[in-house]
C-alpha cells in the first residue's frame, strides 16, 4: 500500500516548502500522508492495517483534491457531531447518512456477489426491529396500520430450484402515511411480522400496498439533502429479510412497478429485478383466502425468492 511513497524520507519531519513553490508544497502534503501511513505499520492485524491505511490514503487524497478549507473541515466535524447526538435507540442518523451517500448500497454490492439466479440484495434501512410478531400463512402483518390491503405470495428456493422449507421470512414496511411503527411515540407494533416458508417453500400473507415516503429529514442528513438539491423521497417498497441454515441471508425489498420514484430513490436501493407488479383488484373481487375486505380495493403481488448458498463469498473485481 505504501509502495508509491517509499522514496520519501523515513522520518516524521515535515519538509519545509519554499514560498510559492508548487512542487515543494506537494512534497509537504505527500510527506504527511506517508508519515500517517507508517504509523499503522506496527499494527498486528493485517486487515485492520489495510483498512486504516486505505482510509488515510483516500481521505488525504480527498482533502488535497478539493483543497479543503479549515472552516469547511470544522463544519464537517460539527455535522458528524450532530449526527451522533440525534442518534438513539429509535433513530439511526448514521445509517441514513450512509444510505444517502450510497455507502450502504455499495457495501451491499461488494458483499453480495451475483450468484446464479439468486435474488438481489438491497439496503437494510434504519427501521428493522428484532422480535417482530409471528404470523401464520395468510396472516395479516398490518397490525392496524393504515393502508390498502395487499396479498403477497411466493416461494423460497435455492439456485437449483429446490424449495427451502422453514426459511424465516421477516417483512416490514411503512404505513400509508409514510411512517414505520417505531416513528410513533405510542410503542405500537404494526406493519411488521415474521413467518416461515412451508414444506414446498411457499409463503403468503396480507400486508399493505407500499407507498412512497421521505426518509427522516428533520435532522442534519435532511439539511444536507436540502442544501444539495436532493429529494428525501424513497420509492415505494416492502422490506424482506430471508434466512435459512446453509444459505446467505438475503436482505432486500420489492418495489412497485410504475412508481415514478424508481429512478430517484434517495438511498439508491432500486434494482430492476426487484421491481414487481402490484395489481389492484376491482372492488368486489374475491380475495385468495376469502377474507372480507369490505368496500376497500385491494392489491396482490408475487415474489419468488432465490437464496444463494452460504459459501457464495464476495470476490474482488
Amino acid at each position: 500500500m505504501t509502495d508509491n511513497i517509499t522514496s520519501l524520507p523515513e522520518n516524521d519531519t515535515q519538509v519545509p516548502a519554499a514560498a510559492g513553490t508548487a512542487d515543494a508544497q506537494r512534497r509537504v502534503e505527500e510527506q504527511l500522508t506517508a508519515n500517517v501511513l507508517r504509523s499503522f505499520e506496527q499494527c498486528t492485524d493485517p486487515r485492520l492495517t489495510q483498512v486504516m491505511q486505505s482510509l488515510v490514503t483516500h481521505l488525504h487524497a480527498f482533502i488535497r483534491d478539493v483543497r479543503l478549507t479549515e472552516p469547511e473541515w470544522a463544519t464537517a466535524i460539527e455535522f458528524l457531531t450532530e449526527v451522533g447526538h440525534i442518534t438513539d435507540e429509535r433513530r439511526q442518523e448514521f445509517i441514513l447518512l450512509s444510505d444517502v451517500l450510497g455507502a450502504s448500497m455499495q457495501t451491499i454490492n461488494v458483499n453480495n456477489t451475483a450468484y446464479g439466479n439468486a435474488t438481489e440484495a438491497t439496503v437494510f434501512g434504519p427501521f428493522f426491529v428484532d422480535d417482530a410478531p409471528l404470523i401464520e400463512h395468510g396472516g395479516d402483518l398490518a397490525g392496524g396500520a393504515a393502508g390498502q390491503p395487499c396479498w403477497v405470495e411466493g416461494t423460497v428456493r435455492d439456485t437449483d430450484g429446490n424449495p427451502v422449507p422453514e426459511a424465516r421470512i421477516e417483512v416490514w414496511e411503512a404505513d400509508e402515511d409514510g411512517f414505520y411503527d417505531v416513528q410513533y411515540d405510542d410503542d405500537r407494533v404494526a406493519a411488521r411480522a415474521h413467518l416461515f416458508a412451508g414444506a414446498d417453500g411457499e409463503y403468503r400473507f396480507w400486508s399493505l400496498t407500499p407507498t412512497p415516503y421521505p426518509i427522516p429529514h428533520d435532522g442534519p442528513v435532511g439539511r444536507m439533502l436540502a442544501a444539495t438539491g436532493r429529494s428525501p423521497m424513497r420509492a415505494s417498497h416492502l422490506h424482506f429479510m430471508v434466512s435459512a441454515p446453509g444459505f446467505r441471508t438475503l436482505v432486500t425489498h420489492i418495489f412497485v412497478r410504475g412508481d415514478e420514484l424508481l429512478r430517484h430513490d434517495t438511498v439508491f436501493g432500486v434494482k430492476d429485478s426487484l421491481v414487481k407488479d402490484f395489481v389492484e383488484q376491482p372492488l368486489g373481487t374475491p380475495t385468495p383466502d376469502g377474507r372480507d375486505v369490505g368496500d376497500h380495493a385491494w392489491a396482490r403481488a408475487s415474489f419468488d425468492i432465490v437464496l444463494a448458498p452460504a459459501d457464495a463469498q464476495a470476490v474482488n473485481p
